[in-house]
């Protein structure tokens, strides 16, 4: 009895010290998104003040209302989502498709194509920029146009992706197909009343990777965008650090707005993304 009390003691003080090593993780990471914040609240005097204050001093809320002066957030929002909407949705379907194909259909040279496909990941996107860039500016005249950013990921959205849909799919049994193919169902209905139906966590969780990838590619955005007018978050950004480089209060404001819509989706989709990583690849 007194062996059972003792063990019930430990653990009750394993967890306690497991959960205060949480909350101190936790708060270390958001340490750095909370030193943003209260730094966009504050003057560019108050900010270099040493020691530098855990609070500001004043809550200036007006900073961000004078940073959207010429900071065209609303505009680079809806720029980004023109290039986000279609790209993810798109991306997932297709995604989920060559996932399908890879992971349930036969058909010739199959397993040299999804290590052909899965291979690509090993090819630096350097590689591919100047290739890329000539075809889509010279051959197809899409310069300074959201569809070169757009019409990659209409194509299965990267190897990756169509790498977790089939993983996914190989741990759904193969006697749900069999029995769907009984009744009649062809591929495609099997697809659609059989498969997606078992892998909504992971379309979500390839969702928000074609979100974050999207979100964060300045890269390629300042390569096939020209023009104020059609700047993205990213893009709008980095414009905002290199034309204000003293104004650090109109930086971090920029820099809340521009990582506040990332956090949203990312919020609304969590519990699917951490059920996503941990099913990934398991059998049934």
């Amino acid at each position: 009895m007194s062996s059972l009390k003792s063990r019930k003691r430990t653990e009750r003080i394993t967890n306690a010290l497991c959960f205060i090593a949480l909350i101190f993780l936790t708060c270390l990471c958001m340490l750095p998104i909370w030193w943003i914040f209260r730094s966009s609240l504050m003057s560019n005097a108050e900010l270099f003040k040493w020691p530098p204050a855990f609070l500001p001093p004043r809550w200036l809320f007006s900073n961000y209302a004078n940073t959207l002066e010429y900071f065209k957030f609303w505009t680079y929002l809806k720029n980004t989502m023109i290039i986000i909407v279609p790209s993810v949705i798109f991306g997932t379907i297709t995604a989920t498709m060559c996932g399908y194909a890879f992971a349930r259909l036969r058909f010739r040279l199959r397993n040299f194509l999804f290590t052909l496909c899965v291979g690509s990941m090993l090819l630096p996107t350097m590689v591919t920029l100047i290739p890329l860039y000539i075809m889509w500016t010279k051959f197809f005249n899409m310069s300074n146009t959201f569809w070169p950013l757009i019409l990659p990921y209409l194509c299965g959205g990267g190897a990756f992706n169509i790498f977790l849909i089939r993983q996914f799919v190989r741990s759904i049994p193969r006697e749900l197909d069999e029995a769907a193919t009984i009744d009649g169902a062809g591929y495609f209905r099997i697809l659609l009343n059989v498969i997606v139906p078992s892998i909504k966590s992971a379309m979500i969780v390839v969702a928000m990777f074609l979100f974050i990838q999207i979100w964060n590619d300045l890269l390629q955005q300042m390569i096939y965008i020209n023009t104020d007018d059609k700047f993205t978050i990213s893009m709008g950004l980095s414009q905002l650090k290199g034309s204000l480089k003293t104004d650090w209060s109109a930086i971090m404001c920029g820099t809340c707005m521009s990582f506040v819509p990332g956090v949203v989706f990312y919020l609304l989709g969590q519990r699917y993304f951490v059920e996503g990583i941990v099913m990934t690849g398991m059998k049934n």
